[in-house]
């Protein structure tokens, strides 16, 4: 495999191009004891009530058909199949969520969406190779890719990438449209201001600890260039997270060469075997940027919700990429922050203030607004537009996040 034609792969495989229609959504909690927040369920106990839903379990399928997963923290990931409408979507993974519910409910836990452990950052309890290999990683860099595996969770929406046209519908423009949206989204649906049992002082601490945890994967791509050339780029140069050594057994050890890129692997810069196709798929695997191409787009960068708040945030983001009246509104509210220079800043500033900043924040009232007067009129009414209501209503009206409503929470 040529570093051409890994390059030309990659912006086949990330950019699968078609008209935009389907919804999926990933939502992961932190399962804590039913009466007592602050105290961890044990994980044989969680595993125990969900047995028939995980991985290998014998009957008892979701309705909804979801996955459910766990995160190396013990977070519960429930991922919906896509729906062929935002509607769809939010009707399966809501069957799905209610079961879950009350099966842990059975078994003294429930479901609590921040975006970062509030109480204390648990330990590892998935002992894998590959989060082995990953920690051994990220404690090279520093704290930050500890307390990203274990303590953060996330809303994550996926949206189709679009199509081959240079219009609004066109795979170009919804990939720069959602990154301009994303400092809004991570703004308007900040959550997790406490940290270890303490105010961090920032609205999202689970952005900064994303930002922090490794430049090279977690932070997003360049933009102004082709998605595809520049999403091959950025892959190629990130660094190894693991090497797989699949045949050495459960217990080997994946640990990758210190600042081994890719690009490094495929010049013959290691000492192990040449990287094959397989080791290129799982390498895009470990890239966790804000946006993530999988052939769809994953937005990656939503706190986790209270109660049902996963539903407003996930309406909101569909309906900005996928509304062409919402898409437009989007386009335009975030032109000012398009005007600013390029780089990260302003994913700091939204995750360290919310909407109260004073040049997010107008964007953030207008792009809710877009998204609440969009579904006030489509087919994805319903229950979506009754969350999204409610959010502008309790949140965004006021320059509010869910952060505000805990930030003195114990």
């Amino acid at each position: 495999m040529t570093e051409a034609r890994a390059a030309s792969y990659i912006g086949g495989i990330c950019f699968k191009t078609g008209p935009p229609r389907r919804v999926g959504v990933e939502l992961e909690w932190h399962v804590r004891d039913r009466d007592d927040p602050a105290r961890a369920v044990p994980v044989k106990l969680i595993d125990a009530a969900l047995a028939p839903f995980l991985p290998g379990g014998t009957p008892g399928r979701l309705p909804g058909g979801s996955r459910i997963t766990r995160e190396p923290g013990g977070q519960l990931e429930l991922s919906s199949p896509p729906g062929e409408s935002l509607a769809a979507c939010l009707s399966l993974a809501a069957a799905d969520v209610a079961v879950v519910r009350e099966v842990l409910a059975a078994a003294g836990a429930a479901l609590h969406g921040h975006g970062v452990n509030p109480h204390r950052t648990p330990p590892r309890v998935l002992d894998h190779p590959r989060y082995r290999a990953m920690e051994a990683h990220f404690d090279r860099l520093g704290p930050w890719g500890r307390a990203m595996m274990r303590g953060t969770a996330a809303v994550q929406v996926s949206l189709d990438a679009g199509d081959e046209g240079d219009g609004p519908t066109g795979y170009r423009r919804r990939w720069d449209l959602v990154h301009r949206l994303g400092p809004v989204l991570v703004a308007a649906f900040a959550n997790s201001p406490r940290w270890n049992g303490r105010r961090t002082g920032w609205a999202s601490t689970r952005q900064r600890i994303w930002y922090h945890t490794d430049p090279g994967r977690t932070r997003p791509p360049r933009l102004g260039v082709p998605p595809r050339s520049e999403w091959a780029r950025y892959a190629l140069d990130a660094p190894l997270l693991c090497l797989r050594r699949e045949h050495d057994g459960p217990g080997a050890d994946w640990t990758a060469p210190p600042r081994l890129t890719f690009r490094d692997w495929l010049r013959g810069d290691c000492a192990e075997r040449p990287p094959t196709r397989a080791d290129l798929d799982y390498h895009l695997s470990t890239l966790f940027p804000p946006v993530r191409p999988r052939g769809w787009l994953e937005l990656r960068m939503m706190d986790a919700q209270p109660g049902d708040g996963w539903v407003a945030a996930t309406a909101v983001a569909a309906t900005l990429l996928d509304d062409p009246r919402a898409a437009a509104a989007a386009f335009a509210a975030t032109e000012p922050l398009a005007a600013r220079p390029p780089g990260p800043a302003l994913w700091l500033r939204a995750a360290r203030y919310g909407p109260a900043d004073p040049l997010l924040g107008p964007a953030v009232r207008a792009c809710v607004a877009a998204a609440e007067s969009a579904l006030a009129t489509t087919a994805d009414g319903g229950t979506a537009h009754r969350a999204v209501a409610e959010f502008a209503e309790r949140y965004a009206d006021r320059g509010r996040c869910p952060a505000d409503a805990h930030r003195g929470a114990a």
